[in-house]
């Protein structure tokens, strides 16, 4: 979440191509699928994995029916419907540090594709935790723009957070340990204090900072990593050195 806020992420998604879209769409199907066959059946009220997913599609605008379908492919025995959840370590411009979360039904597919992508974009694959000892895994709560941030600090108060943010862009993000993100949000919602997003991120506990130029850079390698229709989620420790 370092570097730039979920809510330009939210943003941008929102914004796709109806191509880009469809990609997208796809991912999210993985994703649900995957949720409800790991995380703990069709439920989302008993597979909180599941209702995270949905979440996410809700925002993306999948249609309800797409996500049923999703949900049903889950439950199914079909091998077609089984994907394994890899996190593939490298470095970006610079030694940016990077994770990358895939959902695969192929590695012999996924990891050469990622390979060119960072060899053609200034990265590199890492060894096995020479990235990830840097990051810890978190919830998080996200806020857009207009929403009072006393507000939301004053409900904060009452949950167990980490540390919170007020980006440039005036979205405001929550982290917390991930087994108080559900206990959190039920807080705002009884609260109808609305947030924009919530989920499951990797951290990074360790900050790079970096120029404007490596910045571009990363977030240009990022959006080459993310039209990978294995890859699920990007994440990185870099921070953009302030004026």
């Amino acid at each position: 979440m370092a570097g730039h806020s979920k809510w330009s992420q939210i943003k941008r998604k929102k914004a796709k191509t109806d191509a880009q879209k469809g990609k997208e769409f796809t991912k999210l199907v993985r994703e649900i699928t995957v949720a409800t066959r790991q995380g703990g059946g069709p439920d989302p009220q008993l597979n909180n994995r599941l209702r995270l997913a949905i979440q996410k599609a809700k925002i993306s605008n999948m249609p309800s029916e797409n996500i049923k379908r999703a949900i049903q492919k889950g439950v199914s025995a079909d091998e077609d419907s089984h994907f394994d959840e890899v996190i593939f370590e490298a470095y970006g411009p610079c030694g940016v540090g990077i994770l990358i979360l895939c959902l695969t039904n192929n590695r012999n597919r996924t990891i050469p594709n990622l390979r060119v992508i960072l060899n053609k974009n200034g990265g590199n694959m890492a060894n096995q935790g020479s990235v990830s000892y840097q990051f810890d895994k978190k919830g998080y709560l996200v806020f857009e723009p207009g929403v009072s941030l006393e507000s939301v600090i004053d409900v904060a108060a009452e949950c167990k957070i980490d540390d919170f943010e007020e980006k440039e862009d005036h979205s405001i993000e929550l982290i917390m340990s991930v087994p108080e993100l559900e206990i959190t949000k039920e807080i705002f919602e009884k609260k109808e204090l609305l947030f924009a997003d919530s989920g499951i991120s990797m951290v990074p506990s360790n900050l790079l900072t970096v120029t404007e130029e490596t910045y571009e850079k990363v977030l240009n390698l990022i959006e080459k990593l993310e039209e990978d229709e294995d890859v699920q989620e990007v994440y990185t420790n870099m921070l953009l050195k302030s004026n």
